[in-house]
């Protein structure tokens, strides 16, 4: 298994579908066939499932179905924002349509997608381009219709006007099924047979206020969904195990230790974690900062701290915490001392 495919997900996104597919006449048995998901971790939303998972029960309903056209577009429909947790509540108190897609995008990870989508904006247009190549052939079509209805369906559940795309360019061939959801969500243009799925909005519908905006609100669910992805980032990959190691050596291992305990060379660790957008100095001083946090909370004076982490000086551990944290060590220590912490 690839580590793409290894990447954490929520089962939120997962239940629904076997919830579609349930509804379709199709046996929960054989929606879950293969992926060793149990019946009763669809009704734990803490649940967390791989992608290759998500990929398998995709899998499965398309099979079922027959992979009839407009499957995807009636399984989006189930899609709201508070199903998405965190990330629903961060689109729901953004400040305009454009805050919510900017969140949504970066957060992508926390959402019913499996695709990735970046924007681009060019003269009074913005575009939402997709890249589903990742996606194996056979469910690429189905999560592209499911994606399409659940952003319309989103959008409107933020917002009362409906703020239809200016035009929507699709890779598969034309339906009549395609041009109806086009119809019904007032999408102004729609091409087929194009070589990238991709849509457009006008720039200045996007800056419609939304009416739960709350800038407070957004900024505590934006952090939450940024905890909730760095917590599953850590478990996954090969960052994830240099991490478990140097928490397993205090933050004071070097690169030469920890390659070592990975049984590869320097080069091809340095050369693995940049594939996977971070550095070993990264890793390290991300986990020295959460292990500096853990011991000040247990109650340990910063001097003690900075001993046990291996710094040559309280003013030098001192020094570094203002950069992870905006704040001394002797600050953090007396406003959290105490409270208890659950490592992930």
């Amino acid at each position: 298994m690839t580590e793409e495919l290894a990447q954490i997900r929520s089962i939120t996104s997962t239940a629904l579908l076997a919830d579609f597919a349930v509804g379709r006449g199709i046996p929960l048995a054989e929606v879950l066939r293969g992926t060793g998901i149990r019946e009763a971790q669809l009704r734990d939303p803490s649940t967390e499932i791989t992608m290759a998972q998500d990929f398998t029960v995709m899998r499965n309903v398309v099979e079922a179905t027959d992979d009839e056209p407009g499957m995807g577009l009636l399984a989006g429909l189930l899609c709201h924002p508070p199903s998405m947790g965190v990330l629903g509540f961060a689109l729901m108190s953004s400040a305009n349509l454009r805050h919510a897609m900017d969140i949504a995008l970066r957060y992508a990870d926390l959402s019913f997608t499996a695709a990735r989508h970046h924007i681009e904006t060019r003269d009074s247009r913005v575009w939402v381009l997709r890249d589903d190549s990742a996606l194996p052939p056979e469910i690429r079509r189905f999560a592209l219709e499911r994606d399409l209805a659940a952003i319309a369906t989103v959008q409107q559940d933020l917002i009362p006007v409906r703020i239809p795309a200016v035009r929507v360019d699709l890779y598969i061939e034309a339906h009549p099924i395609y041009e109806m959801f086009g119809a019904v969500f007032g999408v102004e243009e729609v091409g087929f047979s194009k070589p990238q799925s991709r849509m457009a909005f006008q720039a200045s519908t996007l800056e419609t206020p939304l009416p739960q905006a709350n800038l407070s609100t957004a900024r505590f669910y934006e952090q939450q969904c940024a905890d909730l992805m760095e917590s599953r980032r850590s478990r996954s990959g090969l960052s994830g195990r240099v991490r478990q190691l140097l928490i397993r050596h205090g933050g004071s291992a070097d690169q030469t230790r920890i390659a070592a305990d990975l049984d590869v060379s320097v080069r091809t660790l340095r050369r693995r974690l940049a594939e996977e957008g971070t550095t070993f100095r990264e890793l390290s001083l991300e986990t020295v900062g959460m292990l500096a946090e853990e011991l000040l909370i247990a109650g340990l004076t910063v001097e003690q701290a900075a001993d046990r982490l291996g710094y040559a000086s309280v003013s030098a551990f001192a020094s570094a915490f203002r950069t992870w944290k905006g704040q001394s060590p002797g600050h953090f220590g007396r406003s959290h001392r105490g409270r208890h912490t659950v490592r992930s």
